[in-house]
């Protein structure tokens, strides 16, 4: 049974604890319900893992690049009246994503139904209704776990049991991969419809199959990409933040988390108190409860249980200009490698780097050109690597070597002359998630996306013991992924919107 949280006084300040895309949603919100709120950021720019880079003469976003579900940020203007389009500009891209593999084969993978029937018609002629059924059946995943339940705070075992019965009919303990399976015959078909999974840190093979509810989110709203990039889409946020009379302040670390007598009483901010009266980390959920909160006895039961989880898988970034353009790579291309099954379980499970990988990359200069200097094209590619849990690896060694390797490899089978046209390079590696972001063991996407880590087994958007104490972002109901933690962010805020008018004294 869950104990309920103390009762604290009505809310008149709210502390947000990190700027990235749940926690800047969550702020506006709070705002936008007339809750003075203060959002800190420990670095010098918002966006948390959408932070920018500018090196020179190129904009690069840090991650991430795939917009999808644009009213759940319109959404968020629309509190105020105000409109999203108004702040910034959404371009859409197409298609969705290249899938290309070792083998030479390539798809297009467009919001076109005639297109992908023709597709997937040459690949496998039988899968065509198939496709039409797992569409049907992402259909019902998305209603039921998006739509329904998508904000919806999971808090104790009856909000549990009243989902059940839909989530077992729908199959929830089978995996992405196991139920794609059932409706695809044609292996590299099977690949394309798995992979969005590996979008909000899950392994398809293990992965409640709810996660597949992600393909029809995306044929219903686009996929789509700011212009001047996602940088841009937070800036976009912080305005409209601002304008509604909150406060930003960067260049801000939050040490601490202060509680009096089991109830948030204030934040420690370098080295000085701010009395706040109720607080919402945007942070990592382990962090948050191993270090934020280290002065409070009942936060440590809770950072052993989260240290006993399985945390989702760390990447390796490359962040590259070149004084050439490349025309012919899509905006979003995913390479596959040699295998795929084998591949994805040493990913999740280590004990070390595969030989082989299969690839992100991320072309923005194919939307919006002025992000790199005249006559060159900017690029990220990520390559999915164990957290530092389960792979004991030295990246201060092995970065460079493998940002060699997969610069060699684009060279050789996707960008001929590359390495030669090179304008700029730089790295982000599992030891910065974890030494930047603040990440448990570098994982890029907190906790795993399993059946046993999901909704009610994730961390809870209102902390059950400690009185004003709440949540939001990638470890919360319902996951990672933009779409995800803008999620959490409105069930976080309803909680912290319903429990101040609950406590406030009537007029």
């Amino acid at each position: 049974m869950t104990t309920p949280a103390p009762k604290t006084p009505a809310p008149r300040r709210a502390a947000v604890i990190g700027a990235g895309f749940g926690g800047l949603a969550l702020a506006i919100r709070l705002q936008s319900a007339g809750i003075a709120t203060t959002l800190f950021e420990a670095r010098d720019k918002p966006g948390g893992r959408a932070y920018v880079y500018e090196q020179d003469g190129f904009t690069f976003d840090a991650g991430p690049t795939v917009i999808t579900d644009p009213a759940c940020l319109e959404e968020l203007f629309a509190l105020s009246g105000r409109r999203l389009s108004d702040y910034v500009t959404l371009l859409p891209v197409s298609p969705f994503y290249r899938l290309q593999w070792s083998d030479g084969v390539s798809f297009d993978y467009v919001n076109d139904q005639a297109e992908l029937d023709r597709q997937i018609a040459a690949l496998e002629p039988r899968d065509v209704q198939g496709y039409r059924r797992f569409l049907a059946y992402s259909e019902e995943l998305y209603r039921e776990g998006y739509e329904k339940l998508g904000s919806a705070p999971f808090l104790d075992w009856g909000s549990m049991l009243k989902a059940a019965p839909e989530l077992m009919r729908l199959q929830a303990w089978r995996s992405v991969h196991d139920k794609v399976a059932e409706f695809i015959r044609e292996p590299h078909l099977r690949q394309a419809f798995s992979f969005h999974s590996l979008l909000v840190g899950g392994n398809p093979f293990a992965t409640s199959s709810v996660y597949a509810l992600i393909h029809a989110l995306e044929r219903r709203g686009g996929v789509w990409f700011p212009k001047g990039g996602t940088g841009a889409l937070v800036q976009g946020l912080v305005r409209l933040f601002q304008d509604l009379g909150g406060e930003v302040r960067l260049n801000a670390p939050v040490s601490r988390i202060l509680t009096r007598a089991g109830a948030v009483a204030g934040v420690e901010v370098d080295g000085k108190v701010e009395a706040f009266d109720v607080a919402a980390s945007n942070a990592d959920v382990r962090t948050t409860y191993a270090r934020l909160l280290r002065d409070e006895p009942l936060a440590a039961p809770v950072a052993r249980s989260l240290e006993r989880k399985r945390w989702s898988m760390s990447l390796f970034v490359i962040y590259f200009g070149t004084k050439r353009t490349f025309p012919d790579v899509a905006h979003h291309t995913v390479l596959f490698g040699p295998r795929y099954k084998e591949l994805i379980g040493e990913i999740f499970n280590g004990p070390k780097l595969a030989q082989d990988f299969s690839l992100y990359l991320h072309r923005p200069t194919a939307s919006d050109p002025d992000l790199a200097p005249p006559g060159c094209d900017g690029f990220y590619v990520l390559s999915p690597v164990p957290h530092l849990g389960r792979a004991d690896l030295d990246w201060a060694k092995e970065g460079q070597l493998y940002r060699d390797r997969i610069l060699a490899y684009l060279d050789r089978t996707l960008m001929p002359g590359l390495t030669e046209s090179l304008a700029t390079t730089r790295i982000f590696t599992p030891f910065d998630f974890r030494d930047e972001l603040g990440a448990h063991l570098g994982s890029a996407f907190s906790l795993e996306p399993i059946l046993t880590q999901s909704a009610f087994f994730r961390a809870h958007n209102r902390d059950d013991r400690i009185g004003g104490l709440y949540l939001v972002g990638a470890g919360t109901h319902p996951g990672a992924g933009v779409p995800g933690v803008v999620g959490s962010a409105k069930a976080t805020a309803g909680l912290m919107i319903a429990d101040a008018a609950a406590l406030r004294p009537a007029a």
